[in-house]
């Protein structure tokens, strides 16, 4: 059987020393597998430490290096553990940073609890925050490093009875654009990822009601533009280039487009469109 990490890609600008949050499946899987086919060795963090082992097993049965660890992104005490325990595990200081994890949350605004929205705050933004709040004091202090913010597009589609999610991810992508500009200086690269449908467990493990939960987890798993692992090759490649933004989706870009071009025929258009929703 060949060996998928016998050819490697160019020496990434991280020099190969990552973390992963969210490693124990979807993109932070494939973000795991494609960083130890470029040689790197990776810390797959995850809140299900099963998943993360089994990511680390597909890496360590390949050749790759790789260690597992449960971590709760919303808990800032838990990413500190992480950035130190990374340190460790890998023998390097860590020069990349994917912050991945994240949670889905659907419902009609009036529907959400305020526990609803502590919960997604928690891990889709503040989990971000904690990531970028204990590694970048590390990568500045080393003279240089790599972040990865998985954000979505809904970060800027802003779709009704999204609204928790959509909050939190347009912080993402605010706080990505902050950060790229802030730390060029410092030699950090930055970017972002803002994909449409991609497959992933986030219906599945996520909240949201039952009258489409089904047909959201069938639509991502049956209609989407592309793969987790397409989306983490791409984005690594952005990152290589120093660009800050990974929109990997004809849809993705075509909204973007239109968002930034017409703001308010576009919010029109979207609200006469959702009056056509069955309630």
């Amino acid at each position: 059987m060949k060996n998928p990490f016998h050819f490697r890609a160019r020496k990434p600008s991280y020099d190969g020393y990552a973390v992963v949050t969210g490693a124990g499946s979807g993109i932070g899987r494939s973000f795991a597998l494609e960083l130890a086919r470029r040689g790197s060795a990776v810390v797959c963090a995850d809140l299900k430490l099963e998943g993360a082992k089994e990511t680390v097993a597909r890496i360590q049965e390949a050749g790759g290096t790789a260690h597992a660890v449960k971590c709760d992104v919303g808990k800032a005490s838990q990413v500190e553990k992480l950035a130190a325990e990374s340190e460790e595990l890998l023998g390097h200081p860590v020069t990349l940073l994917i912050n991945n994890a994240g949670v889905g949350m659907g419902g009609k605004f009036d529907e959400l609890s305020l526990e609803d929205w502590k919960w997604c705050m928690d891990v889709n933004l503040w989990g971000v925050i904690h990531g970028c709040h204990h590694f970048v004091p590390g990568f500045k202090k080393r003279g240089g490093g790599a972040i990865i913010n998985v954000a979505s597009a809904a970060s800027y589609t802003a779709a009704p009875e999204m609204s928790a999610y959509n909050v939190t991810k347009a912080g993402v992508r605010a706080l990505s654009e902050t950060l790229y500009s802030e730390l060029k200086r410092d030699n950090i690269r930055v970017n972002v990822l803002c994909p449409t449908l991609v497959p992933t467990n986030i219906i599945k493990d996520g909240r949201l009601p039952a009258r489409y939960s089904k047909l959201a987890d069938h639509a991502l798993m049956h209609y989407a533009m592309t793969t987790s692992d397409d989306v983490a090759k791409l984005t690594l490649n952005r990152l290589d280039r120093g660009e800050l933004y990974t929109t990997p989706q004809v849809d993705a870009k075509l909204f973007w487009m239109l968002k930034r071009a017409t703001p308010n025929l576009y919010a029109n258009l979207l609200g006469f469109s959702y009056r056509f929703v069955k309630q």
